[in-house]
């Protein structure tokens, strides 16, 4: 099954696609690399969605939070590709805005993380760090940065 059918099955689409909120671009290719900068939840008129970790935000809403920045990520690395089938996840650094007890960032960032493999089988499967952060830009919940590599068109989507 394509990547692209996993995503109808999951009756995801994907995002519309925001203009970076500073002097930066929403990513950079370097030969076969994809460097992703910092993404944050937003709602569909394009509106961060804010709030802290633990306290005003809970795990569950985090998460869901996290796998709306994953589609994101996919939406970028589908355009930079010219298709998912080429993507290979490679790193995946997620903040957390959260109390300073909290513990479960692993927890909330599992949703970007799951989403990734869910659409993208094998290839989805990627290093990460998970943190907890006192504040993020605009009072965001969850911050993600990504790299992903484009596979030569001969693979087939195998690494």
């Amino acid at each position: 099954m394509s990547a692209v059918d996993r995503l109808k099955e999951l009756g995801l689409e994907f995002p519309q696609e925001f203009s970076p909120g500073g002097n930066y671009i929403p990513f950079r290719q370097c030969g076969d690399v994809l460097y992703f900068s910092g993404q944050g939840p937003r709602t569909t008129s394009g509106d961060w969605i804010t709030g802290t970790v633990g306290e005003d935000v809970t795990i569950d809403q985090a998460y869901e939070h996290a796998r709306g920045i994953g589609l994101a990520l996919l939406a970028a690395a589908d355009k930079a590709a010219g298709g998912l089938e080429r993507i290979e996840v490679v790193k995946i650094f997620g903040m957390v805005r959260a109390k300073s007890d909290f513990v479960r960032h692993a927890d909330v960032i599992n949703g970007c993380s799951d989403l990734l493999v869910r659409v993208l089988g094998e290839r989805g499967k990627h290093a990460r760090s998970a943190v907890g952060m006192g504040s993020l830009p605009n009072g965001m919940t969850v911050e993600i940065e990504g790299v992903m590599r484009i596979l030569p068109e001969d693979s087939h989507g195998l690494a």
